[in-house]
């Protein structure tokens, strides 16, 4: 099993999900992090710091978003590691609010 982050992370990048994380599996790009599946000890400690509900166990993702699990696979590890608090992307607020949160 693993956690990954789905698409409601897209254009937030909220980051308080890294704080919590005691291996530094988050890796990040200009629109939203991913995790690194061989580096994630499946503790789950960051899925309810997520303000969007981006973060799933893989055994708990819904069906329509079961292909995030190969997409942080692939993109984690060509990334650079998020393992500190940062600012959310300008456009993360909306993003939350349109997603209902």
């Amino acid at each position: 099993m693993t956690t990954i982050v789905t698409d409601n992370c897209i254009n937030c990048r909220f980051t308080d999900c890294v704080e919590v994380c005691p291996v530094a599996c988050f890796h990040g790009d200009d629109k939203q992090l991913y995790i690194d599946p061989g580096v994630c000890i499946d503790c789950s400690a960051c899925i309810p710091e997520c303000p969007v509900q981006a973060i799933y166990e893989d055994a708990d993702i819904p069906e329509d978003k079961l292909h995030w699990i190969q997409i942080n696979a692939e993109r984690a590890p060509q990334l650079p590691v998020v393992d500190s608090k940062q600012e959310p992307l300008p456009t993360a607020e909306e993003k939350k609010a349109a997603l209902g949160f």
